[in-house]
């Protein structure tokens, strides 16, 4: 294969963007009015009414895809970035999502950049956030014409793109649990009922939650905890999905609580599947996601239900503001090729959690683009 190119982290990614967005000012070429002072509040985003599932569907192949080239995205952590770190096949790119009762509208970035002027969107979660974000900024990148004014920040935990010319800024917020992790003298406590991120948050306009995937790790090292704190009680452990609830239903009151529906939008990411065990897509010889390069054909899949989407949903049921579930996990499940495998720069495990970018998450965010109007 070959020598792989030195690891760039996103960090330095960062740095060298600002750096090189002086010299990418005077080259702007957009066609989006420049900003001004004393324009009027924009009008708030809304999540449309649309009847359609867009969740229940199948993958055809589209010659037209993907929807970008993801060697011109300069946002790309090398964890997704499965294209420049040697992933041989290309078919994985070439699917495209079709509901089973309507069409898809075609991501457009040139409109949702005007229909989101003057906005902030702000993806909040774990690395499958990460995942949607990075994605969604290159699917923006491509939308834009060379030498567009873009910028760059950085302030742990929040990382922000913002496209100038148009005034829209897109963030991610990194937090594993959405809940607190606070050291206290026994150590890193998780407390279930204790959220203390909202105030950066409330700063958006749209908002796109993500929880999961990191409630399962487990040892002090993994989990990122020592105890868990449940009301009065501190915890070595407890049931893990039980835990997600109350962590979860934390966060629904806190919606409640703190959203403006007349000024804010807010999505919540359903579950991201993994796929490490062939037996669950009908293939007991796979062990994991690797040599994997294309879709499940049909609308359903056969492995065991997840009872965490159960979850998930029972706790969105009792928030009593509108809540948009993006409900991704079976349109995803089926995308068993869509991994970054052994080809995630450089990382030694096998990553079938993750996903390439370009690929899966540029359709979680034309769902996201379908389902958000002026």
């Amino acid at each position: 294969m070959g020598a792989k190119p030195p690891l760039i982290s996103f960090n330095s990614l960062l740095i060298l963007l600002a750096s090189l967005l002086p010299l990418l000012r005077c080259a702007a070429q957009s066609d989006a009015a420049p900003l001004s002072g004393g324009r009027p509040k924009p009008a708030p985003v809304k999540a449309s009414g649309i009847s359609c599932d867009f969740f229940r569907g199948s993958w055809i192949y589209d010659e037209f895809y993907p929807l970008y080239d993801s060697a011109n995205c300069p946002f790309i952590d090398s964890e997704f970035n499965c294209q420049k770190y040697g992933r041989p096949d290309k078919l994985y790119l070439k699917y495209r999502w079709r509901p089973s009762g309507c069409e898809l509208p075609r991501f457009d970035g040139g409109d949702l950049l005007r229909r989101w002027r003057g906005k902030k969107i702000m993806f909040v979660g774990d690395s499958i956030s990460y995942n949607q974000w990075q994605s969604l900024l290159c699917m923006l990148h491509a939308s834009v014409p060379a030498g567009s004014n873009i910028s760059a920040e950085k302030k742990d935990p929040l990382s922000t793109i913002s496209f100038e010319d148009y005034d829209v800024s897109v963030a991610y917020y990194r937090t594993t649990y959405l809940v607190d992790i606070v050291t206290e003298s026994i150590g890193r406590v998780l407390k279930l009922n204790s959220l203390s991120g909202g105030s950066v948050w409330l700063g958006a306009d749209v908002l796109i939650f993500n929880t999961w995937h990191w409630w399962i790790h487990m040892g002090a090292a993994s989990q990122g905890w020592d105890y868990i704190q449940d009301g009065d009680k501190i915890l070595k452990d407890m049931d893990r999905l039980e835990a997600f609830s109350k962590g979860l239903t934390t966060w629904a009151k806190w919606v409640d609580s703190s959203i403006d529906t007349s000024s804010q939008n807010v999505f919540f990411q359903g579950i991201s599947p993994t796929h490490y065990h062939g037996k669950d897509w009908g293939e007991p010889g796979a062990k994991d996601c690797s040599k994997q390069t294309q879709p499940l054909t049909g609308s359903s899949y056969p492995g065991d239900s997840l009872p965490q989407q159960g979850v998930v949903k029972n706790v969105l049921s009792s928030v009593t503001k509108p809540v948009y579930l993006l409900d991704i996990t079976l349109l995803s499940q089926l995308r068993k090729d869509a991994h970054p495998s052994l080809f995630s720069g450089g990382h030694p495990e096998m990553d079938c959690s993750h996903w390439c970018v370009a690929g899966l998450p540029d359709t979680w965010n034309q769902i996201l683009y379908a389902a958000v109007n002026p």
